[in-house]
């Protein structure tokens, strides 16, 4: 009998499954849902970079695409052997101690605090530099150090700091908190003893400075040191962690019936969508694989031998198996990459919103006409507007850190901006100047890793943007100056995360193996233009002449703010 895997994959806005047959990575099945409560903007405050998500979304999305893809391609249950799931992170939920969400329980459905703490909630900006401070000056081990010595906001400690200080009831009902990609997986398992549930090495690692060297989890007297609440809930966590490739448990009665499978469905360890994305595009050493969406991560891995003692300054953590087992898994990445272009739309389709929709010249069908063709439209156009642009004509200089800069050198404080603006700028100037930024971000986490000893001889670009906009992977080949091979699957990392499903299974012996027996092909190649390469690279230094201007201005902004208190 053939066999299958299910792989789970878990975005900002929606969740995929992909059905995929384990002898050749072939896709049978597809289903994607999107999150109802989050397209309603329900428990978010943007001006205040406070992003939450009801469990319920992606609960709801767990049954309809996975009970999708198993009724569409007609695979008899008992030949699905095996489901993994990858989400966002670091995207902690308080929990009770039978593991439920507590936004579930009476009281707290309502509560952002009790919700799920989105990636790029940057709410707990101050706990993050609390947690940078004492990690350097208590006389310690410094925990931050594998995480690229600086601590985010966007991470596991900082959130629950941060909802424990503003909070007081759900910092006294929640039992636990749990990783996203741990909460769906424990969802499903048939092993649901908290205390010895299999957590994923990925999100431990990456994000709640797990590691071996000093047997798990931070000390209790370091975290007492920032709350006292923080130390009791370390006893309330995990000492162990797994990588991607080992079983959890597998299928609970409950779900069986509900997803319409067997209980002998193995529940593979859960992982960070990154770093599933990685092993979709067949991810191997000396490789960089750019996973491009409202965000970036970029992952790579490297020997043991490669590394050693070395810790890489200024990424998101280098976590042995984290990516595959027996290897460093690194990641970087950048706050935000398609958010810089959607931030834009937005502002752009502002007088659609506000004017055109409440217009009493035309009837309400031509309004909604008008607006989905100027929304389907703008990026489409402004983007054959921007490629017609010289290099030679003046085109603005911008940042890219709308939210914040994650790589390299966290530091979510950061604001973007714009310069050389004129008269003669338009729209299509402004947004070559964001594709520029974005691209000049990618290439910082380029340089650093190079600084930092880690050769980098191949580019792998997954992800919508990759797939979608030749001009921004063209405009990146350019700023690079090097090539960049993009992935054919759509859906590379909820395809990873099937890969790990196989290897859990018993399928195959190892993630590489399987990697490459199923990984995505590659579709197109992107190679630097050398009358480009030059212009962008004086480019480059324009935009950190920019960037350094910025953040000097805001340190001794925020200085001066803190003097002002004193």
């Amino acid at each position: 009998m053939k066999k299958y895997v299910i792989g789970l994959d878990y975005g900002t806005d929606s969740v995929r499954a992909v059905l995929i047959d384990t002898e050749n990575g072939a896709e049978l099945a597809t289903s994607v849902s999107y999150y109802q409560r989050w397209k309603q903007g329900k428990f978010c405050q943007p001006g205040e970079n406070q992003f939450r998500q009801h469990p319920s979304d992606h609960i709801e999305g767990l049954q309809k695409t996975i009970s999708d893809v198993v009724k569409e391609s007609g695979v008899a249950p008992e030949a699905i052997v095996s489901i993994c799931i990858d989400t966002t992170g670091s995207s902690p939920i308080p929990v009770t101690k039978d593991g439920i969400a507590l936004s579930l329980t009476p009281g707290f459905e309502e509560n952002p605090n009790a919700m799920m703490i989105l990636w790029k909630d940057h709410t707990s900006i101050n706990e993050a530099e609390e947690i940078n401070q004492l990690a350097r000056n208590w006389g310690g081990e410094d925990y931050t150090k594998f995480e690229g010595g600086i601590y985010s906001s966007e991470w596991f400690w900082a959130k629950i700091l941060h909802i424990n200080r503003v909070d007081q009831n759900v910092k006294n009902s929640a039992y636990s908190w749990m990783e996203h990609c741990d909460y769906m997986t424990f969802l499903l398992s048939d092993h649901q003893d908290l205390a010895t549930f299999k957590r994923s090495r990925c999100a431990a690692g990456h994000k709640a400075m797990w590691h071996e060297s000093w047997d798990g989890l931070p000390s209790k007297e370091f975290l007492g040191l920032l709350d006292p609440s923080l130390a009791e809930l370390r006893d309330r966590l995990y000492e162990k962690t797994y990588t991607s490739d080992e079983a959890a448990g597998n299928l609970n009665q409950e779900w069986a019936e509900k997803l319409g499978l067997t209980t002998n469905t193995v529940i593979t360890v859960g992982t960070f969508d990154a770093h599933s994305g990685a092993v979709g595009a067949k991810v191997e050493e000396n490789t960089l694989i750019r996973i491009m969406g409202t965000s970036t991560c970029d992952i790579m891995v490297a020997s043991n031998e490669i590394i050693q003692e070395k810790t890489v300054k200024g990424i998101c953590g280098q976590v042995n198996g984290s990516v595959i087992p027996g290897l460093i898994g690194l990641e970087a990445g950048q706050s935000a990459f398609g958010d810089v272009l959607a931030w834009y739309k937005d502002i752009l389709t502002w007088p659609t919103q506000n004017i055109l929709m409440n217009s009493n010249v035309i009837d309400d069908n031509q309004k909604r006409l008008l607006k989905e063709e100027i929304e389907n439209n703008l990026i489409r156009n402004l983007t054959f507007e921007a490629e017609k642009i010289p290099l030679s004509e003046a085109v603005p200089i911008a940042l890219d850190w709308v939210n914040g800069r994650r790589t390299p050198d966290a530091n979510q404080e950061l604001k973007a901006a714009i310069s050389n603006l004129s008269l003669g700028t338009k729209a299509p100037h402004i947004f070559k100047a964001l594709v520029n930024a974005i691209c000049f971000g990618s290439k910082k986490i380029v340089d650093r890793f190079e600084e930092e000893g880690v050769k980098i001889e191949k580019v792998i670009g997954i992800g919508g943007v990759a797939r979608k906009s030749p001009f921004i992977m063209q405009t990146l080949a350019n700023v690079l100056n090097m090539p960049i091979v993009i992935a054919a699957s759509d859906q590379a990392p909820a395809l990873g995360a099937a890969i790990y499903a196989a290897v859990s299974a018993g399928i195959y012996a190892n993630v590489q193996e399987a990697s490459q027996k199923m990984g995505s092909d590659f579709e197109a190649e992107y190679f630097p233009q050398a009358d480009q390469v030059e212009k962008y690279a004086e480019l480059m230094n324009q935009y950190q002449i920019l960037a350094d201007f910025t953040e000097d201005n805001i340190k001794s902004k925020k200085k001066l703010t803190a003097e002002s208190f004193r």
